[in-house]
C-alpha cells in the first residue's frame, strides 16, 4: 500500500511540475509578443512623425515661395476685380482688395451729377476716403501689382489714401487700370509722388472683359 501511495505522489508532483512549467512558458510567450506589439508601435509612431514633419516642412516652403508677388486692388463694379484676379493667377501672386469703408452705390458713382460722391471726391484733390480692410504685411513682396478704375481721368481717391500710407521700399510697383474708353492719364505718376517711395512703373490700362492672353502677354513684356 505504501508503494501505491508513493507511486500516486510522484505522479501528482509530476503533473504539478508539468503545469507549472506550462504556465512559465505562456507567460514567457505572452511577454515576448507583447514586447514585440511595443516595438513595432514605437516604429510606427516615430514613422509618422517624421512623414508629419517632412510634410509640413514642405507645406511650409510652399507656402513661403508663392509669397513675392502681391496684387492689390479696388473695383466699384467688378470690372477691375477680374482683371486682378487674372494677374494674381498668372503670377501664382496674393490678392489685397482695398475695401471702402463706405461702399459705392450707383448714385455714388454717377459721373453726370456734379453732387454725386464720387464726383465731390474727385474734385477735391485732398480727398482721402476711408479704407475698411485691414492693414497689409507687404514684408517679402518683391512686385507689387496695384488696381484700379480711371475715375475723371485719374485713380479714385481712395487710391491716394493707401499709397500714403506704407511704404513701397525695394517694391516694384506696377499699376494697372480699368476704363471703358480713358487712358491711364496722370494716375500713374499721382500713385508715385503721393507715395514717395517704390520703385514704379508706367501704367497700363485694360477695357472690360480684358482676356487672360492679353494680360499674359503684358505681364511677359514687363521689364
Amino acid at each position: 500500500m505504501k508503494k501505491i501511495f508513493t507511486s500516486i505522489a510522484a505522479l501528482m508532483m509530476f503533473g504539478l511540475t508539468a503545469c507549472s512549467g506550462s504556465a512559465a512558458v505562456t507567460t514567457s510567450a505572452q511577454e515576448t509578443t507583447t514586447a514585440a506589439t511595443t516595438q513595432a508601435a514605437e516604429t510606427t509612431t516615430a514613422t509618422q512623425n517624421e512623414t508629419e514633419a517632412s510634410t509640413e516642412g514642405t507645406t511650409a516652403e510652399e507656402t513661403k515661395a508663392g509669397k513675392d508677388v502681391l496684387v492689390i486692388y479696388f473695383s466699384a463694379t467688378g470690372t477691375t476685380k477680374d482683371v486682378a484676379e487674372k494677374i494674381a493667377s498668372i503670377t501664382n501672386g496674393d490678392l489685397y482688395e482695398i475695401k471702402p469703408a463706405k461702399p459705392y452705390s450707383d448714385a455714388d458713382l454717377n459721373w453726370n451729377d456734379k453732387n454725386s460722391r464720387s464726383t465731390k471726391e474727385q474734385n477735391n484733390k485732398k480727398s482721402r476716403p476711408e479704407i475698411a480692410s485691414g492693414t497689409v504685411d507687404l514684408s517679402g513682396y518683391k512686385t507689387v501689382y496695384i488696381g484700379y478704375p480711371i475715375w475723371w481721368g485719374e485713380e479714385p481717391r481712395i487710391l491716394d489714401t493707401f499709397v500714403e500710407s506704407y511704404k513701397f521700399d525695394g517694391i516694384k510697383m506696377i499699376p494697372f487700370c480699368t476704363s471703358a474708353s480713358s487712358g491711364v492719364g496722370r494716375s500713374d505718376k499721382n500713385l508715385a509722388e503721393r507715395a514717395g517711395t517704390g520703385d514704379w512703373q508706367k501704367g497700363k490700362r485694360f477695357g472690360a472683359g480684358a482676356s487672360e492672353d492679353s494680360i499674359r502677354s503684358w505681364i511677359e513684356g514687363l521689364n
